[in-house]
């Protein structure tokens, strides 16, 4: 099948209209970014606490020496922001003045905007967009104006733009380089569902996007392309969404399928991981410190958490309706109470190895063994303030280092687990975020035999609609 895809203008540049998904913790680089505008369109490096290289190209680790959290999220954001400077540096060096560059952060993620005035202060004129998405970046328009490049905003739902725009980007319209509706059902990582929308329903996004450009429209909005980022696999399933008045100038972003390059940076047991995907094993999930949702392979990491949710149970400090059966745990014999049910269930979980009690900000103990108990201890002690703010270990970006709710135990050390699978840990132990097309790896004839492609040899079969 062959079609025309039209070159679209992309922070002040003609293009193709294909986007390189950002990802989160070191999942697309300054060397992904690069060879995908090299080859014509937007390449999108990961600033989410990146990492850094010295003058020789060498990769330089981040060894935390400070005593507390605060001093060790301070040595994580002065690194994030030199990381960040790197990976801009070796991907305008790639891209050898073809495309465009952007960067992607989490406006969740520890101190944001330090980090991001940080990397476009020290990589200037080499970054030409920001796409920003997990939470409301109001101040992201601003922020991209003062350093003169386009910003991009990732929504799910047209209801979020519009509270962006009403409250900061009518402000600095000149600037909004496009809008980037991420499909929260079929999107890898942290999503945008909503309290309003059933994350077991999936919605079709075309009248999504649809309703996203009507209001785009009425702010004068017409010419500002959106960019459909989750679920895009091939172009061909796609070719009612091309030159379509209704939806108007169309980019597309593609997050899950560049993993599997010559130019990607996940390790090759990572890569080797994709190809063996069935569908159905990416999950919708909501065990992420940020309190978001996110989609991942649901391996023996993420097992493991829905584990803890099966071994929970509610508990009061005094007896009160069917809370009566007593139940006493931890090294101070604090006695609770627990209905005669739930009291039958902890003796079996017991003797099965699961003989540890840890409290949760939601009156619930969960049961955990005493190796899974320690571990978490220490995750929660280590925290290095990678988030703004964090269920898991109660820290947050304030003066006082918290959230003041008590630390969750059923979520996870997400910086921890992020840094792992990116340096080679076993992607079955660790978070592996992916989008739920993810099985198609296994179908696609492009990597049939163990064949991975190029970034520019992927570009080229996207071209054509394959």
């Amino acid at each position: 099948m062959s079609f025309h895809l039209p070159t679209m203008e992309i922070s002040g540049k003609e293009v193709l209209p294909l986007i390189e998904g950002g990802k989160g913790v070191g999942a697309s680089s300054g060397r992904s970014s690069g060879a995908w505008a090299r080859a014509g369109g937007v390449g999108t490096f990961s600033a989410v606490n990146a990492d850094r290289y010295d003058d020789n190209g060498e990769y330089i680790p981040l060894v935390y020496r400070g005593k507390s959290r605060m001093a060790r999220h301070e040595e994580l954001i002065e690194y994030s922001i030199a990381g960040g400077i790197s990976q801009a540096k070796i991907a305008h060096d790639i891209a050898g003045g073809n495309g465009r560059i952007h960067m992607n952060v989490l406006w969740e993620m520890a101190a944001s905007e330090r980090v991001l005035r940080g990397v476009l202060e020290g990589a200037r004129g080499l970054v030409h967009g920001v796409t920003c998405g997990a939470g409301m970046p109001f101040k992201l328009a601003p922020l991209a104006a003062e350093y003169r490049v386009w910003y991009y905003p990732i929504v799910s739902s047209a209801r979020a733009f519009r509270a962006l725009w009403l409250r900061s980007y009518r402000k600095v319209p000149e600037w909004l380089g496009g809008v980037v509706y991420e499909d929260p059902w079929l999107a890898g990582g942290h999503n945008g569902l909503s309290n309003s929308e059933d994350p077991q329903q999936p919605e079709p996004p075309y009248d999504r996007v649809a309703l996203l450009r009507r209001t785009m429209n009425e702010f004068g909005l017409q010419r500002t392309p959106i960019i459909m980022a989750g679920g895009v696999w091939c172009l061909r399933e796609w070719v009612d969404w091309i030159d379509n008045p209704e939806l108007g100038p169309i980019a597309f972003q593609f997050g899950t399928r560049p993993l599997l390059t010559k130019e990607s940076p996940i390790p090759d047991r990572w890569k080797e991981k994709l190809r063996t995907l069935k569908k159905g094993d990416i999950v919708l999930n909501r065990f992420s410190p940020t309190g978001f949702y996110s989609s991942a392979v649901r391996n023996s990491f993420l097992r493991e958490l829905e584990e803890r949710l099966e071994h929970e149970v509610s508990y009061v400090d005094h007896p009160a309706g069917d809370l009566r059966t007593p139940f006493v745990f931890g090294v101070r014999h604090r006695t609770v109470y627990v209905t005669e049910h739930d009291a039958q269930r902890i003796a079996i979980w017991q003797k099965e190895g699961f003989s540890k009690a840890l409290t949760t900000p939601d009156s619930t103990l969960i049961f955990v063994t005493p190796q899974q108990a320690q571990a978490i201890r220490k995750d929660q002690l280590d925290c290095m303030g990678c988030l703004s703010q964090c269920k898991f270990s109660n820290w947050a970006c304030n003066e006082r280092g918290t959230t003041g709710h008590k630390a969750d135990p059923r979520s996870f050390c997400i910086q921890l687990t992020l840094q792992n699978i990116i340096h080679g840990g076993d992607p079955d132990r660790n978070l592996m975020f992916c989008g739920h097309s993810g099985y198609r790896f296994a179908e696609d004839p492009l990597y049939a035999d163990g064949h991975i492609p190029t970034v520019a040899e992927l570009i080229e079969v996207i071209r054509r609609g394959d």
